[in-house]
């Protein structure tokens, strides 16, 4: 099988007709799983928009609120193993639309919410489970069965997409809570999972071999996927197999540091620490959805510098100024801009995702063919740890008066995040990544 091309009509006979290239159908399905990822991520970041806001309206304390996060990150987190194998068994599309569709109830059902194990349900049981079928996996799955060249450089565009979400989302969801109150915000988030739907349903295709294709850059056909129905039983082997290794559990213990560090500290406490300090909740939303803006542009080129350094190095670089940049954090903080939380913002912005094109790319070189389920395993670590430091650092909050201790212990976990990845220096020779199925 060859990539299709329509050829242009013949000028003459002395003038051989040249083919008009078309664009290869991997970047369709890779528009697509940009939008839905987009959505996802914008899904995800309205409880960080709603802290205050539900405090304010039932007296829940932040703790409390906190819990419905975690339960949020947790089930994201485990969510994503099952959903690669899932997919393998049933489709992407129909995983895709049925998680889509799942965030739409969930976020509907909070608007009739009255008691705190209510928020559990709606926004941390059904919303993490939808968003969690569409977590890092779902890119994994993709770049593994539509590229073979440029996949560094892809799943650094996919993962980027979660930033570029909290870009659109978080200052129109702040202005509406603002406005409309916290009910205006949810009833956006419901619709839109519901229109995301859409284009997955009339574009998304399973495999370059349904249309008859084969992968971007791949010279030859991949091996045909082994048949295997028994998704959860595949899943729990691949953990078992992948949990026997020094690499998966390096691997975990530096990607759940990373998940405590970005979606369990920053992504769902920075607007209340800096509302403390007297920043409106706005500004302290644009300000996250700024971190959004510099993290498309870090994780981006991350996938362009994973296709040609060392992944482990690319990893200790980043832990460590994200480690420095969080120590100093308590010191920027004030009620209005300044030049140096602005700073922050930048420099923390460009490393906020930008470890997961080489984390993606040292599961392929580790665990082959496996690696969107291990990837999912190692994913599961991060939406744990986010999910621990999600809930203790509201309890600080609650306890403390204010963020302070949290902003250290994050700096102090990113230096032993630095320490796993020098582990895994020599735990497993370079060799050529195997195809994906």
């Amino acid at each position: 099988m060859t990539e299709r091309n329509v050829l242009a009509p013949t000028t003459s006979a002395a003038t051989p007709a040249r083919p008009a290239r078309r664009v290869h159908y991997a970047w369709v399905v890779a528009g697509v799983s940009l939008l839905v990822l987009l959505g996802s991520a914008g899904f995800r970041s309205t409880p960080s928009l709603m802290m205050d806001a539900l405090h304010n309206e039932f007296g829940w304390s932040l703790g409390t609120i906190s819990s419905a996060t975690s339960v949020n990150l947790t089930l994201y987190g485990l969510t994503a193993p099952f959903a690669a194998a899932l997919m393998d068994r049933f489709g992407v599309r129909l995983v895709v639309v049925c998680a889509l569709l799942t965030i739409s109830v969930g976020s509907g059902l909070t608007m009739l919410m009255r008691e705190p194990w209510q928020l559990v349900l709606c926004w941390g049981v059904l919303v993490g489970l939808g968003s969690g079928s569409m977590a890092g996996a779902f890119a994994t799955t993709i770049t593994g069965r539509w590229f073979r060249a440029r996949q560094g450089l892809v799943t650094g565009v996919l993962t980027a997409a979660g930033a570029a979400g909290n870009l659109i989302f978080l200052p129109v969801g702040a202005w509406l809570v603002e406005h409309h109150g916290w009910r205006s915000a949810v009833v956006v988030v419901s619709l839109a999972a519901s229109a995301v739907a859409v284009p997955v349903l009339l574009l998304m295709r399973e495999r370059p071999a349904d249309i008859g294709l084969l992968p971007y850059g791949a010279t030859e056909a991949p091996p045909a996927p082994a048949a295997d129905g028994r998704a959860l039983a595949r899943t729990l082997r691949v953990l078992r197999d992948a949990a026997r290794t020094r690499a998966f559990w390096l691997l975990a213990g530096s990607f759940a540091i990373c998940g405590a560090t970005t979606a369990g500290l920053v992504g769902t406490h920075f607007i209340p620490a800096a509302h403390d300090h007297g920043m409106p909740v706005t500004t302290a939303a644009s300000l996250l959805a700024m971190i959004g803006l510099f993290d498309v542009v870090g994780t981006i080129a991350s996938g362009w510098f994973t296709d040609r350094v060392d992944s482990r190095l690319l990893l200790v670089v980043y832990y460590g100024l994200r480690g420095i940049s969080l120590l100093l954090l308590p010191q920027l903080l004030a009620g209005s801009l300044q030049p140096p939380i602005l700073a922050f913002v930048i420099f923390y912005g460009l490393d906020w995702v930008a470890t997961v094109p080489p984390t993606v790319a040292l599961c392929r070189r580790h665990f082959g063919e496996d690696a969107p389920i291990v990837f999912g395993w190692v994913l599961a670590s991060h939406q744990i740890g986010a999910a621990v430091v999600a809930g203790l650092a509201g309890f600080a909050r609650d306890a403390l008066g204010n963020y302070d201790a949290t902003w250290y212990g994050a700096g102090a976990l990113c230096a032993i995040a630095v320490g796993l990845c020098l582990a895994l220096r020599g735990t497993c020779p370079a060799r050529p990544v195997p195809a994906l199925s």
